[in-house]
């Protein structure tokens, strides 16, 4: 399991960190709200552990934003806030699973891997943007009725934009998504991958966003 942490202390984001890759999850550790969307941009998780507490934007608005965009990653939230409406709150925002501070690692892991197995069973299901439907298992889209093959990159970009649907991405932001580190990048291959969904979708599906990247079109998706 791939698990993004979000905690800002530096002891218990370590140690967490350290101590899930014991427990065998592969583990990116991120300390503000901005770095961990940048993750999720650029990867694919299969969790999230997310402190409430978080410096600038708080846990609860991030988690508020991931929901409103879309983002259906598994979120599990720590929090200091014992109180019965204070969970209800946060899992009403969208939360998954809580636990409360201090924790102890081995319910954490356990917690993750049940959300886990949750997730799984709802593999077959597809992502959905007005009259596209985006197949998890397969690499084909719906458009309007019809079946569209899809190579793998051009599954994974559209998913990429599925899973953002209100922002804007940059070329870098959707280069780290479609390759792997070190992996060499042609100079326009996000633009030929863009070009081709068009093609094969919609011309007006993805909306080119003058010197800052790309973006669905909200308006128009036919």
């Amino acid at each position: 399991m791939r698990i993004l942490i979000v905690e800002d202390d530096a002891a218990l984001g370590s140690s967490t960190a350290r101590g899930l890759e014991l427990e065998g999850f592969v583990v990116d550790w991120r300390q503000d709200g901005p770095t961990a969307e940048a993750a999720l941009v650029s990867q694919r998780f299969d969790a999230i552990v997310l402190d409430l507490g978080l410096p600038g934007t708080s846990g609860e608005e991030l988690l508020r934003n991931w929901r409103n965009a879309g983002n259906v990653t598994p979120v599990l939230v720590l929090t200091a806030r014992g109180f019965v409406l204070d969970r209800v709150r946060v899992l009403n925002l969208g939360a998954d699973d809580y636990l409360i501070k201090p924790f102890d690692l081995l319910e954490l892991s356990a917690r993750l891997r049940a959300l886990n197995r949750r997730q799984s069973g709802q593999n077959n299901l597809s992502l959905e943007f007005g009259s596209l439907l985006l197949s998890h298992s397969e690499h084909i889209a719906v458009f309007n009725g019809t079946r569209v093959d899809l190579t793998k990159r051009e599954h994974r970009i559209l998913e990429t934009f599925l899973r953002n649907r209100d922002r804007v991405l940059s070329r870098r932001q959707l280069e780290d998504a479609l390759y792997g580190w070190g992996e060499v990048v042609e100079s326009n291959a996000i633009e030929v991958h863009i070009h081709n969904l068009r093609r094969k979708l919609s011309r007006t599906l993805i909306q080119t966003v003058r010197g800052a990247g790309y973006r669905l079109n909200q308006d128009n998706v036919t």
